[in-house]
């Protein structure tokens, strides 16, 4: 899978920018500040629904403008398709495929498949566990696209049930009477089938993930591993089943309920999870240096690529100002692994970042224009 043409309208820096695309390595080189990044991070929002860089939509518009529009003309083996989203901030965004306007934008997740590696992916090893579940949850939706729903469906009920316990918390500290909380009984099971779902999916996927990442990192910092990556749930047990899941949810909601209710939140569930991830006998955070931090967090979106790829359907491979950040060992390393990608998209300030075996298309970006070198 490539993207064959990228337009954006008033999406970021850009007023209009049309780019055409080609399979292999195109390199988008320009000084720091001038757009190159907005260029990936539209092809990783059509991805994914999300910007890797911030948390809502409103900075994705152009100052001034009401709405951006970022469209993409995909090839799959023989097959085209044209996906667009509109963002609107503040409303609801619109979808369109191959024109056509009867489409939710989370219908368009799995036409663009991604795996973007930028420098805010450190957080992945030195920041918070909601670092580490984004990034589970943002590969098994792209593994599957209809998990988009499953989480959807999971935020929504969570944020109801929080409701729930923050108004009885609230009604308790100020001495009214006890609110009827039977409701959070049906919250509980809703909770607790979406939770089960998603845990169970996170599960295969580390599962699935550590023997890959571990050879990622082998080939990027030989002997400096084994890597390990060990899922902590909020709700204990063993079971890997949806139902086993399920039933272990539903006791550690019943467990806690007198907690939330003090508290007025939920304290069970995959929004309480982490991924523990393991550098030799510790964890990286903490411990692991900077160089085997950024070694650590490429060796997981790597580990992604190759997941994707041998799933058939290669996802388009971005590394946002990534080389500048390695040594001159690792920068060769990492190229030679990427280098027969059939899409690679890169950015750096220079062309001297750009290691040589990365050849292909060269675009320089100044000013908001993006013109082929």
């Amino acid at each position: 899978m490539h993207v064959t043409h990228l337009s954006l309208a008033d999406f970021r820096s850009y007023a209009r920018a049309e780019v055409p695309l080609e399979p292999g390595v195109t390199a988008f080189v320009g000084p720091n500040g001038q757009g190159k990044t907005n260029l990936v991070e539209a092809v990783g929002y059509l991805a994914t629904l999300g910007s890797h860089r911030v948390a809502s939509d409103a900075p994705l518009v152009r100052m001034g403008a009401e709405r951006a529009v970022v469209r993409a003309q995909v090839r799959q083996g023989d097959r085209q398709q044209l996906v667009e989203l509109e963002l609107n901030p503040g409303k609801a965004n619109r979808a369109r495929i191959n024109r056509s306007s009867k489409v939710r934008p989370r219908d368009v997740l799995g036409i663009v498949r991604t795996v973007l590696f930028a420098p805010e992916d450190l957080a992945l090893v030195k920041g918070d566990p909601g670092e580490r579940r984004r990034f589970l949850d943002e590969l098994i939706t792209a593994r599957s696209p209809r998990m988009a729903g499953v989480r959807s469906d999971y935020d929504r009920v969570l944020k109801q049930r929080n409701t729930l316990l923050k108004t009885a918390a609230l009604a308790r500290r100020h001495g009214g009477r006890s609110m009827d909380l039977s409701t959070l009984d049906v919250w509980d099971q809703h909770l607790a089938r979406a939770g089960a779902e998603l845990l169970a999916q996170r599960l295969d996927l580390v599962a699935t993930m550590e023997p890959l990442a571990d050879k990622a990192y082998e080939q990027l910092a030989p002997g400096g591993g084994p890597v390990a990556l060990e899922y902590k749930p909020s709700a204990p047990g063993e079971g890997h089943t949806r139902e086993e899941l399920y039933d272990q949810l539903t006791a550690a909601l019943a467990e806690a309920r007198k907690q939330e209710i003090e508290r007025g939140v939920t304290l069970v569930g995959p929004h309480r999870d982490d991924l523990v991830l393991k550098l030799g006998q510790l964890p990286a955070k903490g411990y692991a240096s900077h160089g085997e931090s950024w070694s650590y967090a490429l060796a997981l979106r790597l580990a992604s690529y190759e997941l994707l790829r041998a799933e058939g359907n290669e996802p388009v491979l971005v590394l946002d100002d990534v080389f500048a950040e390695l040594d001159a060992r690792r920068r060769e390393r990492l190229a030679e692994m990427v280098a027969p990608g059939e899409q690679v998209l890169v950015t750096a300030a220079v062309d001297d970042d750009v290691p040589g075996v990365l050849t292909g298309t060269r675009y320089a970006v100044s000013d908001g224009t993006v013109e082929r070198a």
